[in-house]
């Protein structure tokens, strides 16, 4: 892939500081300076930015959010069409990671239009790194759903996730969500609550999720990321395994790709599930 030239047409995702203006990328200040086109979730947040770098942004700031990306996206898509470098900014991280943005790189992708983005701060990466919690494997569900039954319909899927997950919560919310994800994932589940990261009063709470939900009753301030342990893997019977196994291969999978999956998500042993496998057919 060659690289995008700042003279080309291109959709630029930036991302902005979630806290300390300081941990803002170079290429950040650059991009606003130059950029023909802004395009920020909140254009007052984004000048003062701008005047915390230090930076004149020479092009034109236009708002885009949640409110009016439907409406403004296909403007957008022509300019960058035309040959317009076009730097879209979020209040805080990467744009389209639960915030705007991906309805807009969905459309300039539709139309083989180049995207690209400056690296920066990440709100998910940092809680994960701080939570004390395992970091191999883990993923990244947003915000859970506002509506207590739907919140809870959402978590009770994840019970038997194995990797790690990170959410973001409103703190009008936190003590709710954490007494949902109890009684999802059990309440000695190990977690964390982020709040505020890089900013003056950034805190990490760590503890089981009831013990959490119950500090978090007297209110919690700030931008939250919360990180939760996975659930332990479940022991499964190699007859078990190979009855899984012997279902793949039935809908066109290769037994031996079977046994490698199964081997995967268990902890069974391939050969294992191999052998058995020939000697059930």
């Amino acid at each position: 892939m060659k690289q995008i030239s700042s003279s080309e047409g291109a959709l630029v995702l930036a991302a902005t500081p979630i806290g300390d203006p300081a941990d803002a990328a170079p290429r950040l200040a650059q991009e606003l300076t130059d950029a023909p086109v802004v395009l920020a979730e909140d254009t007052r947040r984004t000048k003062r930015l701008c005047d915390a770098l230090g930076v004149t942004p020479r092009g034109t700031m236009l708002s885009y959010h949640e409110h009016n990306e439907a409406r403004r996206t296909p403007e957008i898509v022509e300019r960058v069409a035309a040959g317009e470098r076009v730097l879209l900014v979020t209040d805080a991280g990467m744009p389209s990671v639960s915030d705007p943005g991906y309805r807009l790189v969905a459309a300039c992708v539709e139309r083989d239009l180049a995207v690209t983005c400056v690296p920066g701060p990440s709100a998910v990466l940092m809680a994960l790194a701080v939570s004390g919690l395992p970091v191999d494997r883990f993923c990244f569900e947003g915000f859970p759903p506002r509506k207590a039954g739907e919140r809870s319909r959402m978590l009770a899927g994840l019970a038997d996730e194995q990797r790690t997950m990170v959410f973001f919560e409103a703190p009008h919310r936190l003590a709710a969500t954490l007494e949902a994800m109890a009684e999802a994932f059990g309440g000695e589940r190990r977690a964390a609550v982020c709040r505020e990261l890089t900013k003056t009063y950034e805190e990490v709470r760590r503890g089981g999720l009831a013990e959490l939900a119950e500090w978090a009753v007297e209110g919690a301030r700030g931008e939250i990321t919360v990180v939760v342990e996975g659930g332990a893997a479940k022991e499964v019977s190699l007859e078990d395994g190979v009855a899984t196994v012997l279902d793949l291969a039935s809908g066109g999978v290769r037994l031996k790709d079977a046994c490698a999956q199964v081997a995967e998500t268990t902890g069974l042993s391939k050969k294992a599930l191999y052998d058995a496998s020939i000697a059930a057919r």
